[in-house]
């Protein structure tokens, strides 16, 4: 199909001013975890305000995406939209994650670094960026197609991101959270698709991990109930082949051991009284 993909030359950390907030756990090794996974109404509207700059640098960055750009120009576009918006880029610094957001091609799982990498045609390359406003995050990402891309990787990626929006649509409160990965399977396992187990949707608020696991694959041990308030991301990663994945020496970068595509769509979103609200919207 292509090349295998190879590590690229990550250019110096990009400057955040020094008046827009930083998350906690900017310098530090680990971030804090643990608060409520049922946020208050004045929290969802914060984090609706912080999801819809996401969306629309998530927007601004899928404009961009064509053969002959590199990753980093993809960075340095998304990290400028969010400063401009007075945002600060989720991604950067934690856990000492060098750049303003993910970009994974082809065969990268999760969690690619942007570099020096230049996109040709044919790939596929999913962004993932989150936005810190007003104390809270909003998540989301997206898979796009540079260029012309065959059938197989085309219909992966429209049915990933119908996996994930089938998710948000069977979320209603009273059901248990187990329901995301179960529809999510369900889906994949028509096309033959691997569902990505050790990456998952995670709580999100303050905190931009906040504790709660969110798996993409049935669990029938997961009895976590559903009520209003609650907020968490729904992002399938699903695969043309293995689930097993290497990570490269920068202990970031996910890819499949068997180094077939793999692609992933997110949402954050809030649990309403009578199913789910999709935060992450331009």
């Amino acid at each position: 199909m292509t090349t295998l993909l190879q590590p690229g030359r990550v250019s110096p950390i990009r400057k955040v001013p020094a008046h827009i907030e930083r998350p906690e756990y900017v310098g530090k090794k680990r971030p804090v975890t643990g608060e409520s996974d049922v946020k208050t109404p004045e929290m969802i509207e914060r984090m609706r305000v912080a999801g819809k700059i996401a969306a629309q640098a998530l927007e601004e960055v899928g404009n961009n995406v064509r053969p002959g750009v590199t990753t980093d120009e993809l960075d340095r576009i998304g990290h400028e939209f969010l400063i401009d918006h007075g945002a600060y880029p989720s991604t950067l610094g934690y856990k000492g994650y060098p750049k303003s957001l993910c970009t994974s091609i082809n065969e990268v799982i999760c969690h690619g670094i942007p570099d020096d990498t230049v996109l040709r045609d044919g790939d596929i390359v999913n962004v993932d960026i989150t936005a810190y406003s007003g104390g809270v995050h909003g998540d989301t990402d997206a898979t796009y197609l540079v260029g012309e891309v065959d059938e197989e990787s085309r219909l992966l990626v429209e049915r990933t991101r119908e996996a994930m929006m089938r998710a948000i649509k069977a979320v209603a409160p009273g059901r248990q959270l187990n329901v995301v990965g179960r529809v999510i399977e369900a889906y994949a396992k028509r096309f033959g698709y691997g569902v990505v187990r050790d990456f998952t949707g995670h709580g999100i608020g303050t905190s931009f991990h906040s504790g709660l696991m969110v798996p993409h694959y049935d669990d029938p041990s997961l009895r976590v109930e559903l009520v209003p308030g609650m907020t968490f991301t729904i992002e399938p990663m699903l695969t043309l082949g293995t689930i097993d994945y290497d990570i490269w020496p920068d202990k970031w970068t996910a890819v499949t051991k068997d180094r077939k595509r793999t692609a992933q769509f997110e949402h954050t979103i809030v649990v309403t009284d009578t199913g789910s609200e999709i935060l992450t919207l331009p």
